[in-house]
């Protein structure tokens, strides 16, 4: 099997995880009214996903290093149409929010799994620039996962855009069956307790610690953003419909192209500061988002998607080659602080949004912005 294929297979790993993880946020504020829920409420639906994913990753990355990287992602991927097409089905909202946590379930089995197969299978110094392609893979993927449900609603509603993903779905599964080679330098852990024990090492390094603190604020900064400003740019003096809120993710694009650049950028200026310009930047973008005019909210969109990308595939690449041994359970522990930074974003944004509109939402993240500053000059090591 040729490197090229393994490269297209991993990034359908990534593409197959995000067509779904994010999927409701464009068609939130049409759920929420139909379901009869308010924005908080209604964030739920993001919350539960994350949640469930920050409550596994790092159990299925200790999985993982038992049984082999293909094995899981594939069987993962296959289960997770089951909850995809029920969630276009569910009739309540309680069934929504089951739904939406079992499909959480089964997103770690993919990425995280995924990632350490390329810290596993390609050197360490092309490893940063395979992730900076899983990184643009996962972009696409977030960015069809609203698109697609957010410009249907108008014709099939949004169910119609939901049973379209795990179609969607199931035609990576059977492409990556077919495009990727199993793993040829795993080192698969004795038993699952070995596997453990290396994931307790991974806890007590601080490099290590300090990274998963960045990945916490990743990912609290893009679900405060992206679930809210929906909300924002639906209401009043703005008003837009569901397909503009899917059609506003054509800035994930950009920031999945500019994503392909990570491994250079961080050759060139080191990882450390190549991280603090891009927090500099990325709270540049979420300043623009203020204004009163959509051109500009959709610049401040574009630097925010892009900044985003480069501070998650940095950090994620950053985990993939520090990881002494264990890397699956490395890159799980990685996700859990990644994706409890999403619960928290969700849940915290939305009480600061429904206090005091999108600027207090903002200055939220903003906050989380500067404290990652500060990690990174402080704790990430030359």
């Amino acid at each position: 099997m040729s490197i090229d294929s393994r490269r297209i297979a991993v990034s359908l790993c990534a593409i197959a995880a995000f067509l779904h993880l994010y999927a409701p946020q464009a068609v939130l504020p049409m759920m929420a009214q139909e379901l009869g829920v308010g924005a908080a409420s209604a964030g739920m639906l993001i919350t539960v996903s994350t949640l469930a994913v920050a409550a596994t990753a790092p159990f299925t990355g200790a999985v993982a290093d038992v049984l082999g990287r293909k094995r899981v992602i594939c069987a993962a991927i296959l289960l997770l149409l089951i909850p995809s097409v029920m969630v276009a089905m569910a009739e309540s909202f309680e069934a929504l929010v089951f739904w939406r946590f079992v499909q959480g379930l089964l997103f770690p089995p993919i990425f995280a799994v995924a990632i350490a197969y390329i810290g596993d299978e390609w050197p360490a110094n092309e490893a940063t620039g395979v992730v900076g392609l899983f990184a643009s893979a996962s972009a696409v993927g977030g960015f069809l996962a609203r698109f697609i449900p957010g410009m249907m609603a108008a014709y099939v509603g949004w169910r119609g855009g939901f049973l379209t993903l795990a179609v969607m779905t199931a035609v990576c599964f059977l492409l990556i069956l077919w495009l990727l080679p199993r793993e040829k330098q795993f080192v698969r852990a004795t038993d699952l307790g070995a596997s453990l024990r290396q994931m307790v090492e991974h806890v007590r390094n601080p490099k290590l610690i300090a990274i998963y603190a960045v990945g916490f604020g990743v990912l609290f900064n893009f679900i405060g953003t992206f679930t809210y400003l929906s909300f924002h740019l639906a209401a009043p003096p703005f008003n837009k419909s569901a397909g503009f809120l899917g059609s506003i993710f054509l800035v994930y694009l950009v920031g999945s192209a500019a994503s392909l650049w990570t491994g250079s950028m961080v050759s060139w200026l080191g990882r450390r500061r190549f991280m603090l310009w891009v927090l500099a930047a990325w709270m540049a973008g979420l300043l623009l988002t203020l204004t009163p005019s959509i051109p500009l909210i959709v610049l401040g969109l574009t630097v925010f998607s892009i900044c985003g990308v480069f501070a998650q595939a940095t950090s994620t690449s950053y985990v993939a080659i520090t990881a002494q041994g264990g890397t699956s359970s490395a890159v799980g522990l990685y996700v859990t602080a990644f994706y409890i930074g999403g619960t928290f974003g969700g849940w915290l944004t939305g009480l600061a949004y429904e206090a005091g509109g999108w600027p207090a939402t903002c200055a939220l993240i903003m906050g989380m912005m500067a404290i990652m500053a500060v990690t990174v000059a402080t704790a990430w090591k030359r």
